[in-house]
C-alpha cells in the first residue's frame, strides 16, 4: 500500500496542474501561450538548470555519467523513429523529433523531483540538458533540413547548461542569493509548462489517429523499454536509473511542434501535432506504469 500512496504523491500534483491548464485551455480556447514559451526559453528553463544541477547534490560524475546514457537512449530512439517512419512511408527526417526528443523537461523534471527528490531531480536535469540542447540544433536541423550555428549562441539555456557544469565541476558553490532566484525562476517554469501542456491538448488535433497511435507507440512503449534495457546494460542502480528510466517515458515533447511549425511544411506539422497529443494521452496510462516499477525496484 505505501508504494501506492507514493504514486499516488509523485503523479498527483503533475497530472492536477496538467488539468488546471487543460480547463483553463477549454475556457478560452484562443489563449495566447506565448509568453509561457517565452518565459520557459529566456528565465525559466536556464534557472531550472543552474538549480537542478548544482543544488541537488549529483557529483560531475553522475551528471557527465547519465549526460552520456541519455545520448546513447536518443540515438536508440533515433533508430527506433527512422524503422516506424521507414515503414509508414512518413519523412524520416522531418518527423523524426517527437520519436527522438521526450518531454523530459515539462514532465520528467517534475515527476523525477517528487519521485526521488532533488538527487533525481539533479539526475533528470542532466538528462533534460541534452534534449534540450538538441531542440535548439537537431531539432532545427531536421524541422527545416539546414543547420544554424547562430541558434546555438543564442540560446540561454546552452550557457546556463555550460555555466553549472563548470560550477560542477570545479566543485563550487553558487552564491545563496543566486540560488533563491533561479530557484524560484525554475519552479515558477514548472507550474507554467505543465498548464501550458494542458493548455496544448486543447489546442493541438488529431490529423490521422491510426498513424499517431502507432508512432505514439514508438516513444510511449518501446521508449521505456530502451530505458530499462541501458539500466540492464550499465548495470545501473538506484536514483539514478529510475529517473533515467522515467525520463525514458516521457510522450512526445511540445517543443517539436512549435520548431516544426516554423520550418516544415503543414503535412508534416500535423502528423507531429498529432503524435504529441496521442502519446501525451497514452501516457497518462504509461507513466504510472513506468513510475510504479523505478519506485518499486531503483530507490
Amino acid at each position: 500500500m505505501e508504494i501506492y500512496i507514493k504514486l499516488f504523491e509523485v503523479l498527483f500534483p503533475v497530472f492536477f496542474i496538467i488539468g488546471v491548464g487543460y480547463f483553463i485551455g477549454k475556457k478560452k480556447p484562443n489563449l495566447d501561450t506565448t509568453f509561457i514559451t517565452d518565459y520557459s526559453s529566456n528565465f525559466g528553463a536556464p534557472a531550472l538548470f543552474i538549480f537542478a544541477i548544482t543544488s541537488s547534490g549529483v557529483t560531475y560524475s553522475i551528471f557527465a555519467e547519465y549526460f552520456l546514457y541519455s545520448l546513447i537512449a536518443i540515438i536508440c530512439f533515433s533508430i527506433i523513429g527512422i524503422i516506424f517512419l521507414i515503414l509508414m512511408k512518413k519523412d524520416y527526417v522531418r518527423e523524426l523529433p517527437p520519436f527522438i526528443l521526450p518531454n523530459t523537461g515539462n514532465m520528467g523534471i517534475p515527476i523525477c523531483l517528487f519521485a526521488y527528490g532533488t538527487l533525481g531531480m539533479g539526475v533528470a536535469a542532466a538528462i533534460s540538458s541534452v534534449v534540450v540542447l538538441l531542440h535548439f540544433t537537431l531539432n532545427i536541423f531536421l524541422a527545416s533540413k539546414k543547420f544554424d550555428i547562430s541558434l546555438i549562441l543564442k540560446s540561454p539555456t546552452s550557457y546556463a547548461v555550460l555555466l553549472a557544469v563548470i560550477f560542477l565541476y570545479f566543485e563550487l558553490d553558487m552564491p545563496k542569493v543566486v540560488l533563491n532566484t533561479v530557484m524560484l525562476l525554475g519552479y515558477t517554469m514548472i507550474v507554467l509548462v505543465l498548464m501550458s501542456l494542458g493548455i496544448s491538448l486543447t489546442q493541438l488535433k488529431i490529423f490521422s489517429f491510426k498513424n499517431a497511435l502507432i508512432s505514439s507507440v514508438g516513444r510511449v512503449i518501446i521508449g521505456p523499454l530502451i530505458g530499462l534495457a541501458l539500466i540492464k546494460i550499465f548495470n545501473l542502480s538506484g536514483f539514478a536509473a529510475g529517473a533515467l528510466l522515467i525520463q525514458s517515458s516521457m510522450p512526445s515533447a511540445i517543443l517539436t511542434y512549435l520548431i516544426a511549425d516554423m520550418y516544415s511544411p503543414k503535412e508534416t506539422v500535423d502528423n507531429i501535432s498529432s503524435m504529441i497529443v496521442v502519446s501525451t494521452l497514452m501516457s497518462l496510462i504509461t507513466v504510472p506504469i513506468v513510475v510504479f516499477f523505478a519506485l518499486k525496484y531503483f530507490i
